[in-house]
């Protein structure tokens, strides 16, 4: 797990009685338990992760020798590279490794989902030290430049 993910536990474990009022659109709704607020990103951040997983599982296979599109004539061992930099396999078509873009957009879909996820939390926190809470003190170290 990561330090981030850690950290929203143990401060989950520490606010399981810390009641504070929920919000949607700014507005005042149910009260909610801090802890199940921390809680809610390490669930963010577990999907998070899986993407980047289900990225990776994709991504990790070696295109040498895919040429431009239609191959390559050269006596390349594929398979030796392959495994000594740790790549799944080789990629199996040359036109699918060399001209097809869709793992970039899976990979840019899920690095947006996580910064949409921590944009999140950042607002929140942000709105936890306006004037309308003051629930929190951040230190200049973390808010200026």
């Amino acid at each position: 797990d990561c330090l981030l993910k850690k950290t929203l536990i143990t401060l989950a474990s520490q606010h399981v009685h810390t009641i504070l009022p929920g919000f949607t659109h700014l507005q005042h709704a149910q009260p909610i338990v801090l802890a199940h607020y921390f809680l809610a990103y390490t669930e963010m951040f577990d999907r998070d992760h899986s993407r980047l997983q289900d990225c990776k599982a994709r991504f990790n296979y070696l295109p040498l020798g895919s040429g431009a599109l239609a191959g390559s004539t050269l006596p390349i061992d594929r398979e030796f590279v392959s495994q000594q930099l740790n790549f799944a396999g080789c990629c199996r078509n040359s036109m699918d490794a060399t001209a097809d873009r869709d793992y970039m957009i899976e990979l840019l879909s899920a690095l947006s989902i996580i910064m949409m996820h921590m944009s999140r939390m950042s607002e929140d926190l942000i709105f936890w030290m306006s004037q309308e809470t003051l629930w929190i003190e951040l230190g200049d170290a973390f808010c200026t430049g």
